[in-house]
């Protein structure tokens, strides 16, 4: 990488010796004064996009650079307007540097002003010249700022040495906590358990402090990995010898299994059930055994239990049946109620309300059933209500027809108070059915759910009817009054 840098670096240096060459040879040259400048400004151009040289040549280039600028400036004997307005550019952008780096001096962040520094002294060297009586005035302001973005530059750094330096006192305490907790005679799990905590905490503690001075920090990572290395190689021996325990563990788990197959074929619900999850929470207190012989073992106890809940679930799904029954006492009742379409018309609401007690008053159906059958008596209690709405709306808007008509003749303000009375009983009903929407989510949880949520829908459509139909009457009062 460093190669490829210097070797850009070469070519740049050969790019801005081309168009040194190229200034020079501006001068005498017999174009217009226009052109002339035009190639002048664009060879500029040309020299700031050009990255860094060798620095040994930097001084000398940038002084070849400027002389021929100055000859260049000299030749062409610009006139002096056209000059100054050149230098006053050149002023406000030396000017506004000074300023940058005046405002870098406020920046907390050092070596990030430090950097941009760098960067405003590679502006000033490509900015052009200004008048003579600025020059000096300039570089020194410029300088003054530059000088204390160094200096606190330099500060930063042996602030950081002193960082360093501590860090490294802390790093060894912390080698000396690790290598004191390697030496420590630990003969149970517990002890190790609380030995790894300690030296888990020492390690991220460790991660939390910077680096050590360079010259030292190699050497006391060195020093603590092998505290550690040296602790964790004793865990691993002392873990190699509860080979005896692990083998008495599984000894001990061999013996629940055989308990709870014993079990697996007993009909005594309640009793084994309890007995199951008292082994279960032995199994939970006796350690751990091989990996080995970890997933075979753990394999054979629960299959001796899942046999004894499967008998078990078995058992009471016999329960099921009853619900076969009233799915077909409900699929009964849903073709009697299809079937009651005139019948509906004629006696009106109360046959309704007895299908819904009936439907109440048969219990739960198989679940996977539950949802079909309960979209078929929707759509059949719809069915019913549309026949119960119809004839009820036809018999109630020929009432009301009449009644617009006497109202009329009392004069505006009989129907204006109607209107009234109407919209009110709308607002009434949109209330009404909001709460019993939000009740539904209460019934559901009782123990007779499906009658009650049945009822509360039911009075939703009523009032849902009820509404449509006033809405209905409200609309005939506005046409009557146009």
């Amino acid at each position: 990488f460093i190669a490829s840098l210097e070797a850009e670096k070469e070519a740049n240096l050969r790019t801005k010796l081309a168009i040194i060459e190229e200034l020079r040879e501006l001068v005498g040259s017999d174009e217009t004064l226009n052109h002339t400048f035009t190639r002048f400004r664009e060879l500029q151009q040309r020299w700031k996009e050009t990255g860094p040289v060798p620095q040994p040549q930097v001084k000398d280039l940038w002084e070849t650079y400027n002389l021929h600028v100055e000859n260049f400036y000299g030749f062409i004997k610009i006139n002096k307007e056209l000059r100054d307005l050149d230098l006053k550019k050149n002023y406000e952008l030396k000017l506004s540097l000074c300023e940058q780096a005046e405002a870098l001096v406020a920046d907390e962040q050092a070596v990030e002003s430090f950097r941009k520094l760098q960067k405003l002294h590679d502006e000033w060297r490509e900015a052009g010249p200004v008048a003579n009586e600025y020059k000096e005035a300039l570089w020194e302001r410029f300088k003054a700022a530059s000088a204390r973005i160094n200096r606190r530059h330099q500060e930063h750094f042996e602030a950081l040495k002193a960082e360093q330096t501590k860090n490294l006192a802390l790093k060894t305490e912390l080698c000396a906590a690790a290598e004191e907790l390697t030496a420590q005679p630990l003969t149970t799990r517990r002890e190790w358990n609380r030995a790894s905590d300690r030296l888990l905490e020492i390690q991220k503690t460790w991660k939390s402090i910077g680096f050590a001075p360079k010259k030292d920090n190699n050497r006391i990572y060195e020093r603590f990995r092998t505290a550690c290395d040296r602790f964790f190689e004793a865990k691993r021996r002392f873990y190699a010898g509860l080979k005896s325990e692990m083998e008495h563990n599984l000894a001990l788990k061999i013996e629940l299994c055989e308990a709870a197959e014993a079990l697996a074929g007993s009909e005594e619900w309640k009793k084994t059930t309890d007995e199951l999850i008292a082994l279960q929470a032995r199994w939970k207190q006796v350690g751990l055994v091989s990996r080995r012989h970890s997933d075979a073992v753990w394999k054979r106890f629960r299959a001796a239990c899942d046999r004894f809940f499967e008998r078990k679930s078995a058992h009471f799904s016999s329960v099921d049946d009853e619900h076969g029954r009233n799915l077909a006492l409900k699929r009964a009742l849903l073709d009697e109620m299809a079937a009651a379409v005139d019948r509906v018309r004629a006696e009106g609401y109360d046959v309704i309300r007895d299908f819904q007690r009936r439907w109440g008053e048969i219990g739960f159906v198989p679940i996977k059933q539950k949802e079909a059958i309960q979209k078929r008596y929707k759509a059949v209690a719809d069915a019913l209500f549309d026949a119960l709405r119809g004839s009820e709306r036809d018999r109630s808007m020929n009432r009301f027809r009449e009644r617009v008509s006497a109202l009329k003749g009392a004069g505006e303000r009989r129907v204006r108070s109607e209107r009234e009375r109407l919209g009110s009983k709308v607002r009434q009903l949109e209330q009404e059915i909001a709460l019993l929407e939000n009740n539904i989510g209460f019934f559901a949880k009782s123990k007779n759910a499906e009658a009650l949520v049945a009822d509360v829908r039911a009075k939703i459509d009523r009032a849902r009817d009820e509404m449509r139909s006033l809405v209905e009457k409200v609309r005939l009062l506005d046409s009557e009054e146009k």
